[in-house]
């Protein structure tokens, strides 16, 4: 289904000085690649979000739940790289397109414009609390529970678990859990959003959807358009390693929806959903 570049890079080096205790040294440094990448709805164009390339297909899907053009794998009937300058080279695909199944009714102007808002206001206050409403997301399920102690051993296997981030500490990364504390999957990002979206669009891909028993963990802080995407992916239970925004407690607490923010060491805070932590 996805046709993808081969071994994308995501790592580059560059020659940096650096200063330490008065002394200067000129060296090499890796960074992480950050390029733009296009996504687009049957040939039309509909988002353009900068991202650490590397599983795109899975970007792209995740987005597409997470705004609500698709819901499950079967949407989709094909994902495709298509080249924005054939003499870039390996960092060339910058365009992926999604053909979706024959009959789904997409408002792709809805999309464009959602993305446009989200992108030159940043998120709205009650417009965007209202969009969720209209969207008809429903809350996770209630009879989740979780022994807290298995939260801190989380953050410790997400961060085992960055590979990129080891080499350049300039990713996001967003881990999936189960119940019992196993990681079963993990993305990075240059953007912790993008992050959350590759994760959900593995999910969507492998037929995981709704992820309906499963814990979200997020290298970042819990803002908005995080807590909204796991309510997409049907994720009960939510947490960040930084804080979270406060539009992000009052979506969370509406939805009903398990939030912990400051997730570090033997510490973390829970800003809503406290019962299914026993």
């Amino acid at each position: 289904m996805v046709m993808s570049p081969s071994s994308p890079r995501q790592v580059t080096s560059t020659p940096i000085v650096e200063w330490r205790d008065g002394e200067t040294q000129h060296q090499q440094d890796e960074v992480v690649v950050e390029e733009p990448l296009e996504i687009r709805v049957k040939g039309v164009p509909v988002s353009v979000t900068m991202r650490t390339p590397g599983d795109d297909g899975e970007l792209a899907i995740g987005f597409l739940l997470t705004e609500g053009i698709i819901s499950s794998r079967e949407d989709v009937r094909g994902i495709e790289h298509e080249r924005d300058d054939e003499a870039a080279g390996p960092n060339s695909h910058n365009v992926i397109d999604v053909a979706l199944r024959a009959g789904l009714d997409v408002d792709l102007e809805r999309l464009r414009r959602n993305v446009f808002a989200a992108s030159s206001c940043g998120v709205c206050g009650k417009a965007s609390i209202d969009a969720i409403r209209i969207r008809g997301l429903v809350p996770p399920a209630r009879d989740v529970r979780l022994a807290p102690s298995l939260l801190r051993g989380m953050t410790e296997t997400l961060r085992a678990g960055q590979t990129v981030f080891g080499r350049t500490g300039g990713l996001h990364a967003a881990g999936i859990f189960d119940l019992d504390g196993r990681m079963l999957a993990i993305r990075e990002d240059v953007g912790r959003h993008n992050a959350v979206d590759k994760i959900i669009g593995h999910a969507v891909l492998t037929g995981e959807i709704p992820l309906a028993r499963s814990v979200l963990v997020v290298s970042g802080r819990g803002g908005f358009e995080i807590v909204q995407k796991a309510l997409a992916a049907s994720i009960p239970i939510l947490a960040a390693v930084s804080a979270p925004s406060s539009l992000a407690v009052q979506l969370a607490r509406e939805m009903g929806q398990t939030l912990v923010g400051f997730l570090r060491g033997g510490r973390f805070v829970v800003y809503a959903g406290e019962d299914r932590l026993l």
